[in-house]
């Protein structure tokens, strides 16, 4: 509110990929996306505004997704990067690495790839890495 950013996902479905679409091509979008059908590109959210994107259980993606907010219930394989909220359902199948700020992870999920934490907190430019002492012969 007030030229603030919100956490709040998108409640509005803008675009929708049926299922009996194939698209091959990267797909840029704002708002909302559901997709049902299945995408052969990355995925990418555009702007500073929060963005959701809504896969169904018979939704195939295979590409990058960089979004605010993920409801994943299809199969993905490729990477996912949200910077706010995923939430994986029953029938989610991702292969690849998956970053998230917030994430819900529901009974019979499965994700082959590491689980990345993002934290919005900046690094502390004073930390100096520590070197191990060189061994004695």
């Amino acid at each position: 509110m007030f030229g603030k950013k919100t956490g709040k996902p998108q409640n509005q479905i803008d675009s929708l990929i049926g299922s009996g679409t194939h698209i091959d091509g990267n797909i840029n979008f704002s708002g909302g996306l559901r997709v049902d059908g299945h995408v052969t590109g990355n995925i990418t959210a555009l702007g500073d505004k929060p963005s959701t994107l809504v896969l169904s259980d018979q939704a195939v993606i295979e590409g990058k997704i960089q979004v605010s907010h993920a409801i994943i219930n299809g199969t993905v394989a490729g990477a996912i990067h949200t910077t706010e909220y995923m939430e994986l359902q029953p029938k989610a199948r991702v292969s690849g690495d998956v970053h998230y700020k917030t994430m819900e992870i529901q009974l019979g999920a499965a994700v082959d790839g590491m689980l990345h934490h993002v934290d919005n907190a900046q690094p502390d430019s004073n930390v100096v890495p520590l070197v191990p002492a060189a061994q004695a012969d």
